[in-house]
């Protein structure tokens, strides 16, 4: 059995499901940002307790299609940021509708309906977080940066991290290793 999760994008909540899930006794297969795939079908007060749990953290049992579309979007993004290492082989517009077998349009739609944002974005802000993590944790030059998150260039990488930001790359790790 498969159960949706709106809001669970990144590994800390991955983490919070996994424990809320351990403590309800619940078996699960795999966990992923969006999706659970639970050994066993679960009952309907199981679910609805889980639910309860789940809005105490801002996440969501999700059953709509929308939402599970909306979370299929973002857990491709994700995927693509934090643990691909490749060149995107074609745009993320061509990327996400051959994924998804959507016409991107009405992806970027239905994103927008339901996240109030764009998902280019949702796909830069993430893009940011991301190297915000490398260049404090990952002890990572800003070239290495640059390469590790497909940027054409660290120019580029410089000009979106300030305007997510207000602060250039360089700025920011010299602030925090301060």
């Amino acid at each position: 059995m498969k159960i949706f999760i709106g809001n669970m994008i990144c590994p800390c909540c991955i983490e919070v499901v996994r424990l809320l899930l351990q403590k309800m006794e619940i078996a699960y297969v795999s966990i992923e940002a969006g999706i659970v795939e639970l050994k066993e079908t679960v009952s309907t007060e199981q679910l609805l307790l889980l639910g309860r749990e789940l809005k105490k953290y801002d996440l969501e049992l999700s059953v709509d299609l929308h939402i599970i579309l909306t979370e299929k979007i973002k857990k491709l993004i994700i995927e693509l940021v934090y643990y691909n290492r490749e060149q995107l082989p074609t745009n993320l517009s061509d990327y996400l509708s051959q994924k998804l077998n959507y016409n991107y349009r009405y992806l970027s739609n239905l994103f927008k309906l339901q996240e109030g944002e764009t998902i280019e974005h949702f796909f830069i802000e993430n893009k940011i977080h991301r190297a915000k993590e490398l260049l404090t944790f990952g002890y990572l030059s800003l070239n290495q940066t640059a390469d590790m998150l497909n940027y054409s260039s660290i120019a580029y990488l410089s000009k979106q991290f300030k305007k997510v930001t207000g602060q250039s790359p360089s700025f920011f790790k010299k602030a925090f290793f301060k």
